[in-house]
């Protein structure tokens, strides 16, 4: 775990830079959204975007290093932007297999078009603001969160009665969540994606992450 955290974004470069020389791989990225959905299914709310999302992996390792650090607009936080973004992202990628069904190459490059396309984004918004700033509106973790809103299981972070509001965790938060708001209880917030770089920053040890 360790180690795919520290060079997990190797799969995200791999599949911009080789899969355009056979877009039938393309359809790989079903994985990544398929993955966060049926782990919010299990409980685990946003665990994927935070722990294994290969891209998400490529912002905390690489993207991070050139971002400025800014807090994300709201605009980007505001529900009807998000409700937009999951619509948009989601019709234009069904328009796109619709069209080219019976044809897997086809359908790849839907796939490999619309990451590529959302990854520049990320990368552009994440030098100017933070390097998370395409999580707090990307349309698979917005639906695995809706999901988990559902269940009534949003995280597994729990933040203990000891929290002293430093908010030292909270400038650590890449999603921009105040833990302390959550004391004595868990972070209910469908922006968490259980990174535990909130866990890691305390130094009461107060957060700590269960998960099922």
């Amino acid at each position: 775990m360790n180690l795919y955290k520290k060079y997990g974004y190797v799969i995200f470069l791999l599949f911009l830079v080789l899969v355009p020389f056979n877009f039938i791989f393309g359809v790989l990225a079903i994985i990544c959204m398929v993955a966060p959905l049926v782990l919010s299914i299990l409980g685990k709310g946003r665990f994927w975007c935070g722990n294994f999302c290969p891209r998400g992996n490529f912002y905390d390792n690489i993207l991070s290093k050139i971002s400025r650090g800014k807090k994300s607009p709201k605009f980007f936080r505001s529900t009807m932007f998000r409700i937009f973004m999951v619509l948009f992202v989601i019709g234009v990628f069904t328009s796109g297999v619709i069209k080219n069904w019976g044809d897997v190459s086809g359908i790849g490059f839907v796939f490999y078009r619309i990451i590529l396309i959302t990854s520049i984004v990320a990368v552009v918004l994440g030098v100017i603001f933070n390097e998370r700033i395409w999580c707090n509106f990307c349309p698979m973790g917005l639906i695995a969160g809706f999901i988990a809103k559902l269940r009534g299981r949003n995280t597994g972070i729990e933040v203990k009665e000891t929290c002293v509001s430093c908010n030292i965790c909270a400038k650590k938060c890449p999603m921009g969540l105040k833990p302390s708001e959550f004391k004595g209880g868990i972070i209910n917030s469908t922006q968490c994606i259980s990174c535990k770089k909130c866990t890691f920053s305390c130094p009461k040890d107060s957060i700590n992450m269960k998960l099922k």
